[in-house]
């Protein structure tokens, strides 16, 4: 019976996750302009993947990837003029919308945009 209820229990908090599978789009403000960056997300139960692509740092693949109710974190590596950098996302799911908090490694730098979900 106990398992019966763990069941349960893991099959309720995994149908509160956000749905964030699908593609998502949006601009973020950096120290060195305007960039673009879309995100293909795959989720499955908590687990998040997937991979993202922007016009300023390429394409990156989701590391790290975790869904917990409508709040998502996961990091990317990416390359920018020779260096490597290591970004960590945190984001809240409303609606077809996610509102990203990016903090850049290593450096203090932080970001804050919205992407909006396009199919």
């Amino acid at each position: 019976m106990k398992w019966l209820l763990a069941a349960m229990a893991m099959f309720a908090f995994a149908a509160l996750a956000a749905d964030v599978n699908g593609t998502w789009k949006g601009k973020v403000e950096t120290p060195t302009g305007t960039s673009e960056r879309t995100f293909v997300f795959k989720a499955d139960g908590n687990k998040l993947t997937g991979e993202t692509t922007s016009d300023m740092l390429g394409k990156s693949e989701i590391k790290d990837g975790k869904i917990e109710g409508d709040t998502l974190s996961f990091t990317i590596h990416a390359g920018y003029q020779g260096n490597d950098l290591e970004l960590h996302y945190k984001g809240k799911v409303s609606g077809d919308e996610i509102k990203f908090s990016v903090e850049v490694s290593g450096t203090g730098q932080t970001a804050e945009y919205t992407v909006k979900k396009i199919s």
